[in-house]
C-alpha cells in the first residue's frame, strides 16, 4: 500500500466513511474499523483497502483489535478515534460502565493506549471526533463518571466529547515531546444516522426533515478529520487543541483543566486495565 497508514475507527459510515473515500482517493494507506461486518466489508471493497472489526461496547474486542492492528501494520501514522454515537435509555456494558462513556471515550482510550509504543515510534497523530456538545450539553463528574446518580442521553453524550477533548490534552501534554501528536474536533452539525438510538428531543431533531435539510453532509462533517489527518502537527495545526471549522475553539470551561484532564487519565486507566 502506499501513503501513510491511517487508521480510522467508526468508519463504516457517516464522517469516518466519507473520510476514508477522502483519504484514500488521495493516495494515503486507510484501515478501516468498524461495528457493522455487513457495512465495514462493503466499503472496503470499494475502496480496496483492509478493515477491522470492533463493537466497543466490550472492551475485550477493543483489545483484540489493538493486537490485530500491532500485527498488521509495521506503523500507524494517524489514528483516528471517530467511532462513537448518542445513545438512549442508560445501559450497563459487560465491563460494568455507561455505555456512552465507554464507546465515546474508554474504547478510544484504550485503544490508544495499547498502540501507544508503535504510535510514539510512528510520530503519529491522534484525533478525537469531539462536538459541540461539550459546550452545550456536558455535566462530566469526575466522581461519577458512568453518571450512576443522574442520567440523560444528551448530557452523557455531551460529557463523553468533553472525555474526548481532555483526553487530547493529557494526550499531548504526556507524549507530545516524544513525537505525538493529538487533537480535538467538532464536525458541525452532520445530518447522519448517529443519534437513531437515542430518545428524546436529540432523536427528535436529527429525524425532522426541515432540520435535515439545514445539516451538514457526511463529506462537509468529514473535512476537519481529512484535514488534521493529511496535514502537518506545529505547521498546520497545533497539538493539544480542540477544533472548529479547521481553527482553534474553546469549549466547556472544564476542558482547560489541566488536573482535570489528568485525573480523567487516571480513573481511564484504572477502569480499562492499562
Amino acid at each position: 500500500m502506499a501513503g501513510r497508514t491511517i487508521v480510522i475507527t467508526g468508519a463504516s459510515d457517516g464522517i469516518g466513511a466519507a473520510a476514508a473515500r477522502a483519504l484514500a482517493a488521495s493516495g494515503e494507506s486507510v484501515v478501516l474499523v468498524g461495528r457493522s461486518a455487513a457495512k465495514t466489508e462493503a466499503l472496503a471493497r470499494e475502496l480496496g483497502v483492509p478493515h477491522h472489526l470492533a463493537d466497543y461496547s466490550r472492551l475485550s474486542q477493543v483489545r483484540r483489535l489493538a493486537a490485530e492492528l500491532d500485527d498488521a501494520y509495521p506503523r500507524i501514522d494517524v489514528l483516528a478515534n471517530n467511532a462513537g454515537g448518542l445513545m438512549g435509555a442508560r445501559t450497563v456494558t459487560e465491563d460494568g460502565h455507561e455505555l456512552t462513556f465507554q464507546v465515546n471515550h474508554l474504547a478510544g482510550f484504550l485503544l490508544t493506549n495499547l498502540l501507544l509504543d508503535k504510535l510514539i515510534a510512528s510520530r503519529a497523530s491522534v484525533i478525537q471526533t469531539s462536538s459541540i456538545a461539550a459546550r452545550l450539553f456536558s455535566r462530566l463528574d469526575l466522581d461519577d463518571p458512568d453518571a450512576d446518580r443522574s442520567y440523560s442521553a444528551e448530557a452523557a453524550y455531551g460529557s463523553s466529547k468533553l472525555a474526548n477533548i481532555l483526553f487530547t490534552r493529557e494526550l499531548h501534554r504526556r507524549f507530545n515531546d516524544q513525537g505525538l501528536a493529538a487533537a480535538a474536533f467538532h464536525p458541525g452539525v452532520v445530518g447522519s444516522n448517529f443519534a437513531q438510538e437515542a430518545r428524546g428531543p436529540m432523536r427528535w431533531f436529527y429525524a425532522v426533515p426541515l432540520f435535515k435539510r439545514t445539516m451538514r453532509t457526511t463529506a462537509q462533517g468529514a473535512d476537519q478529520l481529512v484535514w488534521l489527518a493529511s496535514s502537518t502537527p506545529g505547521v498546520d495545526w497545533q497539538s493539544g487543541l480542540y477544533y472548529e471549522k479547521r481553527r482553534p475553539a474553546r469549549s466547556a470551561a472544564m476542558a482547560q483543566d489541566a488536573q482535570a484532564a489528568e485525573r480523567l487519565w487516571d480513573l481511564s486507566a484504572e477502569f480499562v486495565g492499562v
